[in-house]
């Protein structure tokens, strides 16, 4: 803007700010352009005055602009301030943040290596404490074989200060155990003598309910063959007494025929002859038949004794084919516990080679497989 379009110069760009931040501090420009309006004194009545008011008037408005433009273009110079500030702020940071991580940075590496340290020494702790948890309700063996996993495990100086705390959760953890071995030995020694004492109990309940039916079977024999002889003697002299009365009778009719033989002609006498000879013979016939009963009973008598004889044989060999069965029962639950543990030791071994292989150090491959397998982690299991 030219200085004949405006009535007062704008303060220099050097003074500007100073200026226009001062309280009213524009003053003394605009005591110039009222000094200039004050002296205006045109002609209203002439074409050259009016034009004179006209060309003040805009003067006035351009030394409003001018004036105005100057503090607009300071407050846009004032706002970029901030931007370049917040710039210059961020560069700063990001600069000396990176220095800082640059200085930092070995130690940083160095604390995550000692971290590691300790996190391995620490886990290895936990590991040999895991020992005691692993043998809770497992088998004498297993416990055992834990145990010389345990004592292999070699406490060095590659624990650094770990040595004694490592040293003492090992000592720790083998009493633990091997208290648990002892514990678990007299529960497996009492079970199994509890077994044994059950088998025995067993064998002489099933000998005795035996021997009880083969002397009950016996005894019945005995009496069945003693009733049996009994009613044969009781028949024999039944049929024996008969005789001697029918005997009897025939003496009395013979007497009576040799009465009347007496009487009679010769050949009467003869038929009581034949008669008393008849009589003889049945009487013969009748001792030969008691004779005979005496016999049988006897028979009788030995074959019962035979019979129980053969009762209990009979129970021995059921008692021995009894004891022979339940010796091959137990052979085979043996057999087929050795088959279920070589199976399960296939898996383990399965298990532990596949960890082995994908980069897992043996003694912590067997310890994964075991944990897993007894189920201390969540959603994993083994499959038989």
């Amino acid at each position: 803007m030219s200085a004949e379009q405006q009535l007062a110069v704008v303060p220099p760009q050097e003074t500007a700010l100073a200026v226009y931040s001062a309280e009213k501090g524009l003053e003394p420009w605009l005591q110039v352009i009222r000094s200039k309006i004050d002296g205006f004194t045109p002609d209203i009545s002439s074409r050259k005055g009016r034009e004179a008011i006209a060309s003040m008037a805009y003067a006035v408005a351009r030394s409003k602009t001018a004036l105005d433009d100057v503090g607009k273009k300071l407050v846009a110079d004032l706002k970029e301030v901030p931007k370049k500030i917040d710039a210059e702020r961020k560069r700063v940071r990001d600069t000396l943040d990176s220095w800082q991580e640059e200085v930092r940075r070995p130690l940083n590496e160095w604390q995550a290596a000692e971290d590691a340290r300790v996190d391995k020494h620490n886990s290895g702790i936990e590991t040999i404490k895991a020992y005691l948890v692993l043998a809770d309700q497992e088998p004498a063996a297993m416990i055992a074989e834990l145990i010389a996993q345990l004592e292999s495990v070699a406490i060095d100086q590659s624990w650094e200060e770990f040595e004694a705390e490592a040293a003492r959760a090992k000592d720790s953890t083998l009493t633990g155990l091997r208290s648990a071995l002892g514990k678990q030995e007299k529960v497996e020694a009492e079970q199994a003598e509890l077994a044994r004492l059950r088998a025995e109990a067993e064998v002489r309940a099933k000998a005795d309910y035996e021997a009880e039916i083969a002397r009950e079977a016996a005894e019945k024999a005995q009496r069945e063959a003693e009733e049996k002889a009994q009613a044969e003697r009781d028949a024999a002299a039944k049929r024996e007494q008969a005789l001697i009365d029918q005997a009897a009778q025939a003496q009395r009719d013979a007497d009576q025929k040799i009465r009347d033989a007496e009487a009679a002609a010769a050949n009467q006498a003869l038929q009581l002859q034949l008669a008393a000879e008849q009589a003889e013979r049945q009487k013969i016939q009748a001792e030969a038949d008691r004779v005979e009963a005496i016999r049988r009973e006897e028979q009788q008598a030995v074959e019962a004794e035979r019979r129980q004889a053969e009762a209990v044989e009979q129970a021995r060999l059921a008692e021995v084919a009894r004891a022979n069965a339940a010796a091959d029962e137990i052979n085979r639950q043996a057999a087929a516990r050795e088959a279920d543990k070589a199976h399960k030791g296939a898996i383990y071994k399965a298990a532990k080679e596949a960890f082995i292989a994908n980069g897992m150090s043996e003694e912590c491959a067997r310890l994964a497989v075991k944990v897993i397998a007894s189920g201390f982690i969540p959603a994993i299991s083994i499959t038989y």
